[in-house]
């Protein structure tokens, strides 16, 4: 199919939630979560549409509350299943999977917790620890520590660096680079690529469609517990990160595979935060669908 990146429909309470989607129109639905502080935007690339399409899968990529194109209302961790399960009878999905990247496997989890009857698989990718684990906690850079502690305590002051963050993205896309203080081989080597630092500008840029009070509040979120136990998770999880991942380091992964029941962790080397995704989409997704 061609890819759709400006999908909307609206929840019971009114509020509007923007979309996209690829792949096989007719294909077993998986719902995709973006990072922080991306979109919908960062799945709408032809290769994924064609890897999809492939796989006879269909993915739909959700813009968070205040993200892209929905409308910002504040939330918890543990009320996105319930947003997800009311986003999906809208579509007509009874079962689906869930897969998430770097901020976005918090969301994944949350539903594959609280949605056991509908979600079939999970795929966890480039993902964030809770903030409590002492793994996440030792490898955290310091420019991440200083944004959850503005996310968390001072959270004016970090909409204030978000909206800079946003206005030089709009002047030169090369910007948005300033988000990342060490990259690695792998993931330099996606953004010089022909393509690559316009698919990062746009993903980013799309996250400040509405302005900055959505991700300001989805790094607050960010900063705290999840608030439910990993523990209790039964349905198949697969976690996947790469070795050479300088932003969100490998501690972080090998501790939801420990920490998730029956979770396969797949350990990448070479392979970075972005690059995973772009590298590994396709044997991700077959995972997820039993391949």
């Amino acid at each position: 199919m061609a890819i759709n990146a400006d999908n909307r429909i609206k929840l019971h309470d009114d509020i509007t939630i923007g979309y996209a989607e690829l792949g096989d129109p007719a294909g077993k639905p998986v719902l995709h979560f973006h990072g922080m502080p991306s979109s919908r935007l960062e799945i709408t690339r032809a290769v994924f549409d064609e890897a999809a399409s492939r796989l006879g899968v269909r993915i739909i990529a959700i813009d968070r509350p205040g993200y892209g194109v929905s409308d910002f209302r504040p939330y918890r961790i543990v009320d996105w299943p319930y947003m997800v399960s009311e986003f999906a009878d809208r579509l007509g999905l009874d079962k689906f999977a869930v897969m998430g990247i770097s901020s976005g496997p918090k969301y994944a989890a949350a539903c594959a917790w609280k949605l056991p009857g509908r979600v079939s698989a999970a795929a966890l990718i480039s993902a964030n620890a809770p903030i409590q684990a002492p793994e996440a906690a030792q490898a955290m850079a310091s420019q991440d520590r200083l944004l959850y502690t503005l996310a968390r305590y001072a959270p004016w002051l970090m909409r204030l660096l978000l909206s800079y963050i946003a206005a030089n993205a709009r002047k030169d896309p090369k910007s948005v680079l300033s988000l990342f203080s060490e990259l690695c081989e792998a993931d330099r080597a996606l953004l010089t690529a022909p393509g690559g630092l316009q698919w990062l500008s746009e993903m980013v840029l799309g996250a400040f469609q509405q302005g900055t009070r959505g991700v300001a509040w989805d790094w607050k979120l960010e900063a705290q517990p999840w608030g439910f136990p990993l523990a209790e998770i039964r349905v198949p999880v697969d976690m996947w990160h790469g070795e050479s991942d300088t932003l969100v380091p490998l501690a972080n992964g090998k501790y939801l595979a420990q920490a998730i029941p029956g979770c396969q962790a797949h350990y990448v080397p070479g392979e970075g935060h972005m690059s995973l995704l772009s590298n590994y989409f396709e044997e991700i997704v077959g995972a997820m669908m039993g391949g």
